[in-house]
């Protein structure tokens, strides 16, 4: 139970605060992106409904949070599990390396934090960079695919070079890392969106910029976390 509770306190107590750390970023630089891309989908499909047959069917409308409250609470009810199941692969990380006599502070969490935004944001961003709504897309099983692969062989090679001492090992690891980029993104028939491209841009820009600030907080916050409740957990060991 004392190892239980040392995974588990520090992933649900940073998933907390940086999954609401998260929700604020996103609220000040990418949400009023995201509604200023609307506009131009809406337009766009208010100029389609106009052309369209006035005796055709109506369309059913998915369902989706209505603007304003709802919306920012279903963000960071998504946030929250989401960062928790973040902080859980960062815990159990901790723990295994302090299981081997490895101290863990809040400063090793920084680079943690730096590698799982290297993982899960900018290798599948080189290939498939933050997409506006409107934006033309390949299939979402073909990005799906590829996202995946990307994620896994990068984390592969981060850990060959990071882990290992063979040199041949830590240059499997860098192919790992190229692998990806080799065989390349899928691609959409028609590039571009509804979206102007410069509006496109700064969302790829402050997308990646939250993800790295939202990363570094939670790589940060587990460390100190992990040192703080595990040394007070019955047979837990300070660092």
């Amino acid at each position: 139970m004392a190892l239980l509770g040392r995974i588990l306190l520090p992933a649900i107590l940073a998933g907390l605060i940086v999954g609401a750390f998260l929700t604020g970023l996103q609220h000040i630089e990418i949400i009023p992106l995201i509604y200023e891309a609307e506009t131009y989908e809406i337009h766009a499909a208010s100029g389609h409904a106009h052309d369209a047959d006035a005796s055709a069917a109506p369309a059913i409308e998915s369902w989706a949070p209505e603007d304003g409250l709802e919306r920012v609470v279903y963000t960071l009810l998504a946030n929250i599990v989401a960062t928790i199941g973040f902080g859980l692969l960062l815990s159990v990380a901790f723990v295994t390396l302090a299981a081997k006599g490895r101290a863990i502070v809040w400063r090793a969490g920084l680079l943690w934090g730096l590698a799982g935004f290297a993982i899960f944001n900018f290798a599948p961003a080189l290939g498939l960079p933050p997409e506006l709504p409107g934006s033309q897309a390949a299939a979402l099983e073909e990005r799906q695919g590829w996202w995946i692969l990307t994620v896994l062989l990068t984390a592969l090679g981060l850990g060959l070079i990071a882990f290992t001492r063979p040199l041949y090992l830590r240059a499997l690891g860098g192919i790992a890392l190229i692998v990806p980029h080799l065989i390349g993104a899928p691609a959409p028939v028609h590039h571009g969106g509804l979206a102007p491209e410069a509006l496109a841009e700064r969302f790829v820009l402050a997308s990646l910029a939250t993800s790295a600030a939202f990363w570094l907080a939670l790589g940060a916050l587990t460390a100190f976390l992990h040192q703080r409740i595990g040394g007070r957990l019955p047979s837990a060991q300070r660092h």
